[in-house]
């Protein structure tokens, strides 16, 4: 094959180009039922009564008295029920379902069903859930996760200060918006739960479905229909649909399809946390010195993921930056809205919006120049990161910065204020990303990866990581074919279903190229060892982290990842100096994520995720009132299309990891962290001012000018 990044022809596209991919709403089956589940309309209330309307022939309602094990989903807390006891948390949460042979008549009772709710003062900020005036949410001080960690000596650094700067920065919620919607199918056959649907991890979904079932693992089957998106959105929500779906199987003895609508999907689906970031900065011979960041993010009314998501941007909170005194807090509060989940980057663009944005407004405050500032300040091999892991690869931000300062022209349109009447702003940010679970989780995972070589010396990829858009039906393809020296076409590699694939973990985190496939490699190379022309072989092998890896979960001390990739972004903005309309005109990158696999894959996944950092930073505005959100379409909810796609100009540094497949680290989420800080530097050069939350909206941008001239 060759060399391994070049493009090939990805495997998923003709079938998706032509129409012919089967997602889960393009199955059906004669008697199918069709599921609509009946929600809260109260933000927080106990349930007072129930009245249903009288139910045809054919048609049933399942609730909590119809989960066979226990009524909550799994995943690290499981305070999340499947449906409604007693009190419900949030607008929009479950409370029964109907399911019927007519779509149209189960969407017609649904909306007769009528309930009479006690309400409870409910919580919606942080800081109505800090203050703890209201009935608590979740123990005693509507707290899902409180977290704390330190390096150097902080307080010292404080005390022998030159100048403290503090700064409070803000980010909003984010939809995820993938292409198809949330949805599942379930059939009870045999005394067995199948479920076909969208999904990220299929067997987090099996998990969930063993619980709530109280069956053994042999009698729940999850298989992943073909994806459309997930963005983290698809990674913990599609359990609990498909313990809903599941659940009307069980009870009719019928294949039932749950499937939402845009609407649906949009209003009461997971979303990114909102967050509260405090940035405190010990300033000594202009440099940052010491550093304390409190991180409190919104994790609205179950814990959800929202654990991991907040350690996750605790990790990433001094960016790529060597500071040698740090304190980090993080916590996560319990409010009346949504439970928040999983998205693309998983906490990391929140605290990586903070820090570049606030060691811009250092360097400006000091007179350097931000660019030159923040070079001095970054990460080198053999330094210790904020949780004092050590940085055993080169970190070759000196060439990734030196290469995007010269393609963009920074400093020569640094220089220019006005262009066409608008007002030009460029900025600069440099970031790094994690790849895979934080600390131990790898190995917690135990992850098991398995190739089976047929009598017809075809070659089968047996993991339970999905294609979503991202590529890996394509780049593990190749990984395997390479090591083998096969063809490509004869590995095959099908949508995971849990009765063949092992439990590779989730499709999450950066860690299916880097993780997933440099398991895929190790095991390709014993097969090819154990290669018999003709004969059936089956090798695999458990992911094991790197010995040298150390972590201490209860301190959060040691190696948070086992390797880091790397980036910068230039982004060039127009400001409409009567409306304050933000127009990103051009956007620059450069990164480091090992060797990629194929660098038309990798293209995308850049300019998919920068775009999605631009939209996370000027136009996803998602806002509640009374506990429900103004935008619940993709009419009010905006995000960018190819008519807002600014021009991209990329290019990659290689410094691969030796533990990848040939190389490679991860990408994914790296590509979206870095956009939103270059799109604040840019509209902080082109306005001349300090911006402190995301998204940038110009009734804001207004009113802030309107202070400057006054």
């Amino acid at each position: 094959m060759g060399d391994i990044s070049k493009p090939v022809r990805r495997f998923d596209a003709p079938e998706k180009i032509m129409g012919t991919a089967r997602y889960v709403d393009d199955y059906f089956e004669e008697e199918m039922l069709f599921v609509r589940i009946v929600r809260s309309t109260r933000p927080r209330a106990r349930i007072k009564s129930i009245k249903l309307p009288k139910l045809p022939s054919g048609y049933c309602v399942v609730d909590k008295n119809d989960v066979p094990g226990e009524n909550r989903i799994k995943m690290i807390f499981d305070d999340w029920p499947f449906f409604a006891e007693d009190v419900v948390n949030f607008y929009g949460e479950p409370i029964l379902a109907i399911a019927g042979p007519d779509r149209e008549k189960v969407y017609e009772l649904s909306n007769a069903v009528k309930i009479e709710y006690e309400d409870i003062p409910p919580i919606y900020t942080i800081e109505e859930s800090e203050e703890n005036k209201r009935p608590p949410i979740f123990g005693e001080n509507n707290l899902f996760a409180d977290y704390f960690y330190e390096k150097g000596d902080p307080d010292g650094a404080f005390r022998d200060a030159d100048q403290i700067v503090e700064e409070e920065f803000r980010t909003g919620f984010q939809e995820h918006i993938y292409l198809e919607p949330q949805g599942m199918i379930a059939k009870y056959e045999d005394g067995r739960i199948t479920v076909f649907g969208s999904m990220q991890c299929p067997y987090y979904v099996k998990n969930a479905l063993i619980k709530a079932f109280g069956f053994p693992e042999d009698r729940i089957r999850v298989v992943q229909t073909t994806t459309g998106g997930g963005f983290g959105g698809k990674e913990e929500y599609p359990s609990q649909i498909a313990g809903i779906a599941a659940f009307c199987a069980y009870k009719t003895g019928k294949t039932v399809k749950l499937v939402y609508d845009r609407a649906e999907d949009v209003e009461f689906t997971t979303k990114r946390h909102p967050s509260r970031i405090r940035i405190k900065g010990a300033i000594k011979d202009k440099r940052v010195v010491g550093i304390e960041v409190d991180i409190a993010l919104n994790a609205g009314a179950y814990a959800g993921l929202s654990s991991v998501v907040l350690q996750r941007a605790m990790f990433a909170a001094t960016g790529a930056y060597r500071i040698d005194n740090v304190r980090v807090l993080g916590k996560a509060f319990a409010t009346n809205i949504v439970p928040l989940g999983a998205f693309r980057g998983f906490g990391a663009p929140q605290a990586i919006f903070a820090i570049e944005t606030f060691m811009n407004h250092v360097a400006k405050k000091m007179g350097e120049d931000p660019v030159r500032f923040k070079l001095a300040h970054r990460y080198k091999k053999g330094d210790t990161t904020a949780t004092g892991g050590l940085l055993r690869s080169e970190v070759r931000l000196p060439e990734i910065t030196e290469k995007i300062i010269e393609m963009s022209e920074y400093y020569e349109k640094k220089k220019q204020k006005e262009k066409d009447g608008k007002l030009y702003g460029i900025g600069f940010s440099m970031f790094l990303h994690g790849c895979g679970f934080t600390g131990n989780g790898e190995e917690v995972l135990k992850s098991i990866a398995r190739l089976k070589k047929r009598k017809d010396d075809k070659v089968e990829i047996l993991i339970s990581n999905v294609e979503m858009g991202q590529g890996p039906q394509t780049t593990l393809r190749k990984v395997v074919a390479q090591v083998l020296g096969i063809p490509m076409e004869d590995v095959i590699y099908e949508n995971p279903d849990t009765d063949k694939v092992p439990d590779s973990g989730p499709t999450v985190a950066s860690r299916t190229a880097m993780i997933v496939g440099g398991l895929l490699y190790r095991v390709a190379k014993e097969l090819k060892e154990k290669w018999k022309e003709g004969e059936e072989v089956v090798v695999e092998k458990q992911y094991r982290h790197p010995e040298y890896i150390k972590w201490d979960q209860s301190t959060f001390k040691g190696d948070a990842y086992p390797e880091y990739s790397w980036g910068a972004n230039v982004i060039e903005v127009e400001v409409d100096p009567l409306t304050y309309e933000i127009e990103v005109k051009k956007a620059y990158a450069v990164f480091d994520l090992g060797t990629p696999l194929d660098k038309k894959i990798i293209e995308g996944q850049i300019h998919g995720g920068m775009l999605q950092g631009i939209g996370y930073a000027t136009l996803e505005v998602m806002e509640f009132e009374n506990g429900r959100f103004k935008q619940r379409t993709i009419t009010d909810y905006i995000i960018p299309t190819a008519m807002d796609a600014p021009l991209f100009e990329t290019d990659l540094v290689v410094e691969p990891y030796k533990n990848g497949p040939f190389g490679a680290k991860c990408a994914g989420e790296l590509t979206l962290v870095g956009a939103a800080p270059a799109v604040c530097a840019a509209v902080e050069d082109a306005l001349g001012i300090n911006l402190y939350e995301i998204p940038i909206r110009p009734e804001k941008l207004l009113v802030l000018m309107n202070k400057e001239d006054n």
